[in-house]
């Protein structure tokens, strides 16, 4: 099951929002979010340096054939 964002609407955001209110409290959100988006940092920091890594062996692969040629 794939959803998109385009799923996701304004209303299902402030379902979502206040469904985490109850859940968490309103001295909790802030810490959630802090913490949520910290670990969204650091996974977009790791897929990149993997998406650099990919991006030098390509080039040396390409160089590599050039070379043969």
């Amino acid at each position: 099951m794939v959803v998109h964002l385009n799923a996701i609407g304004p209303v299902s955001l402030v379902i979502i929002g206040i469904v985490a209110l109850l859940i968490f409290g309103p001295k909790k959100l802030p810490e959630l979010g802090k913490a949520f988006g910290s670990t969204l940092r650091e996974f977009k920091k790791g897929t990149k340096g993997l998406m650099d890594d990919d991006d030098h062996d390509t080039k040396k692969v390409i160089e590599h054939k050039d070379e043969n040629k």
